[in-house]
Order: C-alpha cells, then sequence, then structure tokens
C-alpha cells in the first residue's frame, strides 16, 4: 500500500519531512477521489486564524506534495493523482492503494461473514483489519477540525472491530485465550462496557466465576467514578444470570454452526454477551431484540399513537404500522422501544429483522425470510420440524413455512429499514396472524390498509434534553450554547447524538466551543461522525437510494432559497415544466429528501424546503459531481424571479424606472397566474427569496440579472420601508451595474439608492446620489429618468425648508415628463408642487394640483398613488372647512403614498 493513515501519516515513498504538508496529504486522503474545497485546507492548516498568505502557502505545500507524488510513482502508473479541480483539488488513490480504504473493505466483509454466523471467516477477516494498524490515526501531524473528527471516528471503528473480533472468537470457544488480551483491553478502555461484557463471558467460559463477578463490580466502579452512571441493562442481566450459573452462558459447539446458540447476536458489532440481543436457547418464545436506547428523549405522542396501534385499539388499522422519516430520526431506537414496551401484547415472541446488508443494500425478499425463520426457531418448533431440516429454498416455500411457525400466534415482527413494498410483501403475506411494524426511509404508501406514522425531528425542547442528556455536565452548564447545537443539527436525533458523544469523547473541548465549529456548514457533515456513526453517510444512503432523474434534482434544487420554495422556482432549477418538477419533488418528499410545508392562505399554499443538514449534502455534492451546472441553474432561477418579480412591481408600481434587460418567460411560468391581482402578497412570501436571488446572482457573476431583480424589488422596499433589504440589494446591483460597465442601469440603481437615503433622512447623501444618477441619465440621453431625479432631489430640499428651489425643481420635472407623456413623472411631479403650496398656504392650488396628480395616476394605473392623491385632498378640505392648518407643524406629513415625513409647518417665508 502506497498511503497509510491508520498510524503515522506516510507515503511509501518520499513522505513530506513538515507536518503542514502532511496535514495537507492527510486531509486529502480522508477525501479520497472527492474534491476537497481551499476553505477547508486553510480550516484543517491554521483553523479559525490564517495568515494573510494563506492561499498561497497551501500552494507552496500542494506543490511539495505534487513532486513527492511524482517520484513514487509506480513504473507504467498513470500521471499526477492530485489535480486542481474548483473549488479546490482532488487526490486519486485506488482502493488497494490506501490503508483505510483496505481496512472498510476488510470490515464490511467480516460484519458480513458474522452476519451470515462464519465466525471463522469473521474472525479472520477482522483480524487482517486490525492488523493494518501501526498505531493511532492519522498520528504525527496537527489536527485541525476534519481531521481532529476524522482520528476520532477511526479510532472509534479501531475499536468496534477489535470488540468484533473478539465476539466471533467467543462463538469459536477461544475463552481461554482471550482472557488475557480482555484484561489488558478494558484496562485501556475502562468505560467500554462491550469489552467488560466479553470478558466476564470469556472469565465464566474458562470456569473462573469469582473473576467474573469481580470484573462486573471494576467496570461499574469506572462507570459510577467517571460518568456518574451505573452500568446498562446488558451488563446488569448478564451479572444476573452468572449468578443464576445460567446454563446457556456456556460454551457450546453449536454456536459454530449457522444457527447459533447461547447469545448468538442478530447484528454485526453488537456483543456476543448472552442474552443482550440475541435469542435465547432455552425453552420459551423468540426474542430477538436489540436493548433500548438508554437516553430515548421525547415521542410521546408517537409513542402513545404506536401503543395503541399494536394493540388494536385504534379502529380501522391494519396489522402493520409503519414508521417512516429521514434517515437519522431515530425510526429504529422507537421501532425497538414500542416493541419492549409491548412484550405483554406479544407473549408468542417479538423478532427483529434488518432488511439491508452490512453494506446498505436491500435484502432479497427470500434472504429475509430465511433470517426471520432462524430467529423464529424455538426448541419446540425444532421438535415439530427437525432440527437438522435445511430451509426451504424458494420464496414460495419459505413464505408457507413462515405462515405455519406464525399461524395463531400473538407475534410482533419488526422489519427494520424496509426498501420498497415489494420487499415486505412476502412476510406480510405469510405472517397473516402477527402484527408487523416496519420502518423506512420513505413512506411505503402502496401497503394496503397500513398505518403510517412519520417520525419526523424532535423539538427544540425535546433536542436540547437529548444533548444535555447524552453530553454530561458541559452541555448543561451552557444552555445558550446547548440551544444553538440543537439549532445547527436540525434537531436531527442522529446529528445530536454524535455531536453530544463528540464533546464528551473530548474533555478538553466546551460546548460553545463545538457550537462554533458546527456553525461552519461546509465542514459540520464531516464534523458530526463519531466511530461508525455518521450523518454524512446515513443521508447519502437515502440519496443514493433515489433514481437518477431524482438525484438530479435533489443537488439542483440546494440552489433554492432559504427557506423555503415555490414550485415554479424548482421548475425554473430543474428546466421543466410545472408537472415535470411536481413529479420529482413529490419522489423527493416520498424519500424524506425534502419536505411538503403546508402554508394556508398563501398565493402558494405548498412550498418545499430542505432539513439544513440535507441542504448541505445538497450543495456539496453538487459541488463535488455537477459544479459546471450551477451557472446555468443559478441564471435560470434568476430569470424565473425577474419575470414574475417585473409583472408584480407593474401592478404594485407602475411606471417605475425599468432597466432595458429582457429575462423572457421560462417556459411553463405564467407570472400572471402566480402573482393574480396580488402583487403586495406576493412580494411578501416571496420577498427572501428574491433577495437570495440577489446575491446568488451576483455571487455568480450575473450582472444584469442581479441589476434587475434588485431594481425590481424597490418598489416593494419602498412601499413597505424594508431598508436593510434594500440597501443589501442595491449595493449589490451597483456593483454589479458597475462590473458590467452598464451606465443605465447604474443610474437607476443610484436614483433608487437616493430615494432610500431620503427616506433615511440622510440628505446629503441623497442629494449626491440624485445628482449622480441625474448625470448617469442625462450622459446616456434619458432625459424622463433625469427628470424624475429632480423630483427626488427637490423633496430633500422642500424636507429642508429650501421651498423655493423644491419648486423651481419640481416645475423642471414636470415639464420635462410633459414634454415626454411620462405620466407617471407628471404625478409625481404634480404631488411635490401640491407639497409647495400646501407649505405656503396656497390651498385652492395645491387641491389642483393633486387632482391632476389623480388623474396623471389614473393614466398609469396606479390605484395607489390615485388613493393618496385623493386622500390628501380630502385631509385638506377636511382641515380648511374645519379652520385648520393643512399642515400642522410637528406633525407626520404624508410626502408619498405610505412614505411619512415630519413637518416645519409654516416658514413665513420662500426659503431660496
Amino acid at each position: 500500500m502506497r498511503f497509510r493513515v491508520l498510524g503515522p501519516v506516510r507515503m511509501t515513498h518520499g513522505t513530506p519531512s513538515a507536518t503542514k504538508p502532511r496535514a495537507v496529504l492527510a486531509t486529502l486522503l480522508m477525501h479520497t477521489n472527492t474534491v476537497v474545497s481551499t476553505h477547508t485546507l486553510i480550516d484543517e492548516l491554521w483553523s479559525m486564524e490564517p495568515p494573510r498568505t494563506a492561499s498561497t502557502t497551501l500552494q507552496v505545500y500542494v506543490s511539495q506534495l505534487r513532486k513527492a507524488l511524482l517520484e513514487g510513482l509506480r513504473d507504467g502508473a498513470a500521471g499526477q493523482p492530485l489535480l486542481t479541480r474548483p473549488p479546490g483539488y482532488l487526490l486519486q488513490v485506488p482502493a488497494d492503494d490506501l490503508d483505510l480504504a483496505v481496512f472498510e473493505s476488510l470490515r464490511g466483509e467480516g460484519r458480513a461473514a458474522y452476519a451470515r454466523r462464519e465466525f471463522g471467516e469473521a474472525s479472520r477477516l477482522l483480524g487482517s483489519a486490525l492488523g493494518l494498524w501501526t498505531g493511532p490515526a492519522l498520528a504525527g501531524i496537527p489536527h485541525g477540525p476534519t481531521l481532529e473528527t476524522s482520528a476520532i471516528r477511526l479510532n472509534e471503528l479501531r475499536t468496534e472491530v477489535l470488540e468484533q473480533r473478539i465476539a466471533a472468537d467467543l462463538r469459536l470457544g477461544r475463552h481461554h485465550e482471550l482472557a488475557g488480551e480482555l484484561l489488558a483491553l478494558v484496562n485501556d478502555h475502562p468505560l467500554r462496557e462491550t469489552l467488560h461484557g466479553h470478558l466476564m463471558v470469556a472469565l465464566y467460559r474458562s470456569g473462573r466465576q469469582s473473576d467474573a463477578l469481580q470484573a462486573f463490580h471494576r467496570a461499574r466502579r469506572a462507570l459510577v467514578d467517571e460518568l456518574g452512571v451505573e452500568p446498562g441493562p446488558v451488563l446488569k442481566q448478564l451479572l444476573e444470570r452468572i449468578l443464576a450459573s445460567d446454563p446457556s452462558l456456556s460454551w457450546r459447539e453449536s454456536e459454530t454452526d449457522g444457527e447459533g446458540g447461547a447469545g448468538a447476536s442478530d447484528s454485526a458489532g453488537s456483543s456476543v454477551v448472552p442474552g443482550s440481543s440475541g435469542a435465547v436457547a432455552h425453552a420459551g418464545p423468540p426474542v430477538w431484540l436489540p436493548p433500548t436506547v438508554a437516553d430515548f428523549t421525547g415521542r410521546e405522542r408517537h409513542l402513545s399513537v404506536g401503543a395503541r396501534a399494536l394493540a388494536g385499539e385504534i379502529p380501522s388499522v391494519s396489522r402493520v404500522l409503519s414508521l417512516s422519516g429521514r434517515a437519522g430520526a431515530g425510526k429504529t431506537a422507537l421501532a425497538v422501544q414500542l416493541a419492549h414496551d409491548s412484550a405483554e401484547l406479544f407473549p408468542d415472541g417479538r423478532v427483529l429483522v434488518n432488511l439491508r446488508d452490512a453494506g446498505g443494500r436491500a435484502v432479497e425478499p427470500g434472504k429475509a425470510l430465511v433470517t426471520l425463520l432462524r430467529r423464529l426457531r424455538t426448541p419446540a418448533t425444532e421438535a415439530a420440524e427437525g432440527a437438522g431440516d435445511r430451509l426451504p429454498t424458494t420464496e414460495s416455500e419459505l413464505t408457507d413455512l413462515l405462515h405455519r411457525r406464525t399461524e395463531g400466534r400473538r407475534m410482533l415482527l419488526v422489519l427494520d429499514d424496509a426498501v420498497s413494498e415489494a420487499q415486505v410483501r412476502p412476510v406480510l403475506s405469510g405472517a397473516v396472524d402477527s402484527t408487523v411494524l416496519l420502518t423506512s426511509r420513505r413512506t411505503l404508501g402502496a401497503l394496503e390498509g397500513a398505518r403510517h406514522l412519520v417520525v419526523d425531528v424532535l423539538s427544540a425542547e425535546e433536542a436540547e434534553r437529548l444533548l444535555v442528556s447524552c453530553g454530561g455536565p458541559r452541555m448543561r452548564e451552557d444552555p445558550d450554547a446547548v440551544a444553538e447545537i440543537a439549532r445547527l443539527c436540525g434537531n436531527l436525533p442522529l446529528a445530536l447524538r454524535i455531536a453530544a458523544a463528540g464533546l464528551a469523547a473530548r474533555p478538553h473541548w466546551t460546548a460553545g466551543g463545538l457550537a462554533r465549529r458546527l456553525g461552519d456548514e461546509r465542514t459540520r457533515l464531516a464534523a458530526l461522525a463519531l466511530g461508525d456513526l455518521d450523518v454524512r453517510s446515513s443521508l447519502l444512503a437515502v440519496y443514493r437510494d433515489v433514481g437518477d432523474e431524482e438525484r438530479h434534482a435533489f443537488r439542483m434544487l440546494g440552489l433554492a432559497p432559504l427557506p423555503d420554495f415555490p414550485l415554479w422556482s424548482a421548475a425554473a432549477l430543474l428546466s421543466t415544466d410545472l408537472p415535470g418538477a411536481e413529479r420529482h419533488v413529490d419522489e423527493l418528499v416520498r424519500a424524506h429528501l425534502l419536505e411538503a410545508r403546508q402554508r394556508p392562505g398563501r398565493l402558494t399554499p405548498v412550498r418545499y424546503g430542505f432539513h439544513s443538514l440535507l441542504r448541505a449534502l445538497a450543495l456539496e455534492v453538487l459541488a463535488e459531481e455537477v459544479p459546471q451546472q450551477v451557472p446555468r441553474a443559478t441564471e435560470r432561477l434568476c430569470r424565473a424571479f425577474l419575470a414574475v418579480a417585473r409583472y408584480a412591481d407593474g401592478l404594485l408600481a407602475p411606471g417605475r424606472d425599468q432597466l432595458e434587460f429582457e429575462a423572457g418567460t421560462p417556459a411553463g411560468i405564467s407570472p400572471g397566474e402566480l402573482v393574480g391581482t396580488a402583487p403586495l402578497q406576493w412580494f411578501q412570501e416571496e420577498a427572501t427569496g428574491l433577495l437570495e436571488a440577489v446575491r446568488q446572482a451576483h455571487g455568480a457573476g450575473l450582472w444584469q440579472p442581479c441589476c434587475a431583480l434588485a431594481s425590481a424589488a424597490a418598489g416593494y422596499y419602498e412601499a413597505n420601508a424594508l431598508w436593510d433589504d434594500w440597501q443589501s440589494s442595491h449595493e449589490l446591483a451597483l456593483d454589479a451595474a458597475r462590473q458590467a460597465g452598464d451606465g443605465p442601469a447604474e443610474a437607476v440603481i443610484t436614483r433608487s439608492l437616493g430615494d432610500l437615503a431620503w427616506q433615511r433622512h440622510e440628505t446629503s447623501l441623497a442629494v449626491d446620489r440624485y445628482r449622480f444618477a441625474w448625470h448617469l441619465f442625462t450622459r446616456h440621453g434619458r432625459r424622463v429618468a433625469a427628470g424624475r431625479c429632480q423630483s427626488g432631489e427637490s423633496d430633500v430640499l422642500l424636507g429642508l425648508g429650501r421651498v423655493a428651489r423644491a419648486e423651481r425643481g419640481y416645475a423642471r420635472a414636470l415639464s420635462v415628463s410633459h414634454a415626454h407623456a411620462d405620466a407617471r413623472g407628471s404625478a409625481d411631479a404634480l404631488r411635490g408642487l401640491a407639497l409647495v403650496c400646501l407649505r405656503e398656504g396656497r390651498t385652492e392650488e395645491a387641491l389642483a394640483r393633486l387632482e391632476a396628480c389623480e388623474s396623471a395616476a389614473r393614466f398609469v394605473g396606479d390605484e395607489r398613488w390615485r388613493a393618496y392623491a385623493r386622500r390628501t385632498a380630502a385631509a385638506v378640505r377636511a382641515s380648511t372647512a374645519a379652520g385648520r392648518d393643512p399642515v400642522p407643524a410637528g406633525m407626520p406629513l404624508e410626502v408619498r403614498p405610505g412614505v411619512w415625513l415630519f413637518s416645519p409647518g409654516h416658514t413665513g417665508h420662500r426659503a431660496a
């Protein structure tokens, strides 16, 4: 093997002597054949404080590595394996050249052999895997966040493989040889209950019952002293059986024959402690369940509904209860809890079968039936059918045998991680008298009469309780950090458990430090891995379960705006029509890769969104697999937003300045149907996504769409005083206009920023922006738009009390608008002249100006401005009739529709 990470990081030839180049090598080796971003590498090398020359220094390290890699190439090997691939680097390594890849392969084969009950082969394979290790993982280099997490995960995997190899050896009767090894191991790992259990079994089987009891008490002291907790139920049950000299604890030759014996385990990697999870060989009903999760938290409603369904208390519910939900939601833990809680309901047995193999692939229905039938065997069935009889080979015969074994018996069959309806139907047709509890990552809606219960993430309060329960005192001492960790984990139980376990495994960490590490979305999934628990792998398994088209949709929809998005934006990203987009998102919802969120009363009553960790995965696989598709998808999304936003803006504020950029309406999207007659509501629902689209357009270098999107939203921002969104969107748009060298676009955005400065009472800045916009418009021959700038500047002057100058500015703007038939500009200038008249007590002239303003607004079709003119005129008439000043000093005055400013009242003179 050319590369080694299971110990000191090194290459067969040319290992860099400096630690940082080796850290770069290690990071790339932990993500072989995958693009590792430069951000990740810089974070790994310098954490939160990279030097100013970080990018340049990284390039030097990469250059050194490339030279070393070329020197160590085998004769006839391909060229440079370390390639530059945006947004970082890709290291191509064949699987047999990396000790970690060989270890993973041997581990998987060993687990599979153990699951087939081929314990000799399992011991050999797992022993070979352990032989690859030369020390602690990733030794000899500094660890940043990624390598630290990877090292902990790999060292945990090493220990778990060791535990399973010992489990296989115990099955083979090697307890005498194991006793010494286990005594040393429990000294090195005093908190691993599995190792203590193995030691107790080995000592008991070696005729050392008193030593086995002492081993339990040493384990208990370690757990109480270090963690303040008692041993778990498995170890306690083993103690009771040793005290009772349970004969089923003794080793028998039958343990190696593939049919199991005392304490046979049903899952690779679990302890061989007899009775911990396997069927017991003595007389009685078969019970083959893993233990319940010690820190099971929440799910009160699910437990209640599930218990009632299993008890038959819910009318019209069949004998099948299906738990579905996203990966990591805790479906199996809930099913196991229900199975244990309902023991009295099923006196004839409770058996769990996993419907995926160790590699995550679907188990064939026939193999699932074989596993189930073996676990249903009892001394009674062996006596009736013959202990030496082989099981049938055809699926129909296996189904018939299952029917005979379960007929008339009150049994619970737990089918865990079902892939499809077709996979479970043979079991359902055979076990007609049994109750079936199944779990699946997707809703198995085609199962006739099944009761479906969706298992989603925990509530915020439940998530925080779980973190405190699993994370210990350091979690409990920092409730703010706990809340932030729960939020960053999206309240997903698997992520929460890994985060809490990661903190417990690192005594030098704090809860606040863990929250900061999880805060970076780019490395969050990598940080949520410990031992064989890995959020990313769990989510990736679901992603790989769906078809090619759905995987493409999942990747592309990662670009959709947060927090959720309508169907039409999905259609734009996927470059399809609405029915096509709906088909894809429905499949993703069914697979729990996407959420359908009900929004009653909205223009789009159903919207779609990602769980935060799934969105991170979508963006990650998008960058790894098809980064070249991102710019075009982003442009399609921006063009769709622009088409609909312009339509809504035309209804909300007709006649506003429009950029000449032609977006075109994407096929299958009708702005009129989407907006209807409610442009304000449309903007309110899509404002967050619209702002995100501006950011994406700017980030992708789509300068013209960026400007046009910001401009289309300006009327909404002004009408609703959304100053922060207005500012951020238009600053990006202004930069985009300058990057594109688009003078007219720069002028439009600058004038809008002048309006914003005026509303914020930044008078000097507002005047500067209006004048600069006027200059740009004039240079490009945009007389109408230049005239509108004069109305804006006059608004500022009027607010400053410079009434005469303001009136001259409004008059010039009105002259330009009349000359070019600009009704919108005329309405604006007439409004300003009316305000001047009111300030000077020329009431009749003000009313005439307001009437002309209303007429111009009616011509444009702007109901907001018409209503404003009528409303202001009515207030003037009412004040005059009552003998009051229409513009009392110190009172707010509506100077534009929905824009109120305080007026100083009459000045007594015309300020120049």
